[in-house]
């Protein structure tokens, strides 16, 4: 239910004066106005959105309940409204954190892109996955998008029975052959890979490599029980067709829609690790993370990662080409999705851009023509609906008020030196 009244759920965090970032009022009101309309249409118990230009936080702010809010919750649930530090799923958007922890191992020595996974685990080199590289897993060309057989949502919560069924999974392409988007699969191949070459845990490597130096809540995977009253619940919205929808949801992640969001709100999800999927945080903590990576792996005076690495992680490793699981042309680096002229993922004209989506409409990117970085984290998962036209229209309007600048030579932002 959308109240009448939308400052009655409207919770605003740190924003300066939009001059600072070479904005102006209207534009900014453009921009939120576009994001109210898409909380409108209902598809989406909370919206969370944060934008930052020239390193300047122009918004950061929350609309709606992190609980209890949801189109099959009864009356009298109690509501609980959403704050700009409430936690959220990034789903998929979590791949792209994955891959430049890869990198930065990468930048010590630790690992080479080019390494083969077998070198890190023998377990897996079955079936011809012998010559399958870390490059090949960060690009989607594994040959893995899938596990092998009847696929049981629930094995989610138990990361060691998902690795043994990758290791023992036949791939259905030649290693590098074939574009085909790896959901789940290919990270928590990357993740025990980090954990070898680290001698770490996935976790205590995130927090000494990033969170902790960016001075982040909660930004790891999976959520502590510190954190879990906070949490927002994902729910089921618009229209998710068996022969539609659904049909599309078991292709790519192996579960319909209700299936998904229901293991997603389980506490043993949170428990987990799942390196392609459940890293929660803030909207404002992830465009940290991307405006991060768009100042050159610089946070305040911490070089979380090098700028070539950076430069590495965000290069075309390719132009549009189909993608035999999401079933329409994409554009990857090593790590992210990458924008698009004259339309892309992240809106018109983003072809610098660069980033991530999650299930279902969660988009975070930075684009270094307009010098922002971006998050808009929702909890309504609806892939077809009447938000579709509105969400759109977020994307434009962020595209189309915020200014391109002069900066765009990628050489000149991540470093003077590449």
């Amino acid at each position: 239910m959308v109240p009448k009244d939308l400052n009655s759920v409207l919770d605003i965090g740190d924003e300066v004066d939009p001059e600072l970032a070479g904005m102006n009022s209207k534009q900014i009101n453009n921009i939120w106005h576009a994001v109210k309309n898409l909380y409108k249409t209902g598809n989406h118990p909370q919206i969370s959105f944060c934008l930052r230009r020239r390193g300047q936080i122009v918004l950061n702010r929350s609309l709606g309940h992190a609980q209890g809010n949801g189109p099959s919750d009864a009356l009298n649930v109690e509501k609980k409204l959403a704050k700009n530090t409430t936690p959220i799923c990034l789903f998929s958007a979590s791949k792209v954190i994955t891959a430049m922890l890869v990198h930065i191992l990468n930048e010590e020595g630790l690992l080479n892109l080019l390494d083969p996974i077998s070198q890190f685990i023998p377990e897996y080199a079955k079936h011809g996955k012998h010559q399958t590289t870390i490059f090949h897993l960060l690009s989607h060309r594994g040959g893995i998008p899938r596990i092998d057989g009847k696929f049981e949502p629930e094995l989610l919560f138990n990361k060691k029975e998902v690795l043994q069924q990758l290791y023992a999974t036949k791939p259905i392409s030649a290693s590098g052959s074939k574009l085909a988007y790896h959901a789940i699969t290919a990270g928590y191949i990357l993740g025990e890979v980090l954990e070898r070459a680290s001698g770490k845990s996935l976790q205590d490597l995130m927090d000494e490599k990033i969170s902790k130096p960016m001075d982040m809540r909660h930004f790891n995977y999976g959520l502590a029980p510190e954190f879990r009253d906070e949490v927002a619940l994902n729910y089921s919205t618009g229209f998710h067709a068996k022969l539609g929808a659904d049909q599309y949801l078991k292709h790519l992640l192996g579960a319909d829609l209700n299936t998904a969001v229901r293991i997603t709100n389980d506490s043993r999800f949170m428990d987990t690790i799942s390196p392609a999927a459940n890293i929660y945080t803030s909207a404002e903590e992830v465009c940290r993370f991307f405006e991060m990576l768009l100042n050159g792996g610089k946070y305040q005076d911490k070089q979380i990662m090098s700028p070539e690495s950076v430069f590495r992680a965000t290069l075309p490793i390719s132009g549009n080409i189909f993608d035999h699981s999401i079933l329409v042309p994409m554009r990857y680096s090593l790590g992210p999705i990458l924008g698009n002229n004259p339309i892309g993922l992240y809106g018109p004209m983003t072809s610098e851009a660069f980033g991530h989506i999650g299930f279902t409409n969660i988009f975070c990117w930075a684009d270094p023509q307009r010098d922002i970085s971006v998050s808009l984290l929702t909890t309504g998962k609806s892939v077809l609906g009447t938000h579709l036209p509105a969400l759109a229209n977020v994307l434009y309007q962020i595209s189309n008020q915020c200014p391109t600048i002069k900066r765009t030579n990628r050489r000149a932002l991540f470093g003077s030196n590449l």
